[in-house]
């Protein structure tokens, strides 16, 4: 189906016109059809869900606080330890129920070796929990 017009000035019989009247009427089809469908989709249905009570748990897991300093000395819960020392403290944490957090305060000039070792005893020692803490940036 070829758009255009005759166009008695034009040699060729066509005209580079694009006869707008359908596309106006397809428009206004869509207009009708969406000023009716739309109210339709905004209905709401009641219901009435059920209720259920939610059990707090009885305490919070307590959280450890493992801070590495610059110089890569580790202190767990404001007790200075070596880092095989480490290991066997966290396995023993590990095993308690329910396990509590690791927080891991890194100092901002520490090395990734020191903060990559407590990452790998705690892991090997089975701690489900770890966080990184940092500090906001005021601006």
């Amino acid at each position: 189906m070829a758009i255009g017009l005759h166009d008695e000035g034009n040699d060729d019989g066509m005209v580079n016109e694009i006869n707008m009247t359908p596309f106006v009427d397809v428009m206004l089809v869509l207009l009708i059809v969406f000023m009716i469908t739309i109210p339709v989709m905004h209905q709401s249905i009641s219901i009435n869900l059920p209720q259920a009570q939610v059990k707090q748990p009885d305490q919070e897991p307590e959280a450890m606080e493992l801070s590495i300093d610059a110089q890569g000395q580790y202190v767990l819960d404001s007790q200075p330890l070596a880092l095989t020392d480490l290991q066997a403290v966290l396995q023993q944490k590990a095993q308690q129920q329910p396990q509590p957090a690791l927080r891991i305060h890194g100092d901002k000039d520490v090395r990734y070796e020191f903060v990559a070792q407590a990452l790998a005893h705690a892991k090997s020692a089975g701690m489900q929990k770890v966080v990184f803490v940092t500090q906001p940036v005021h601006q």
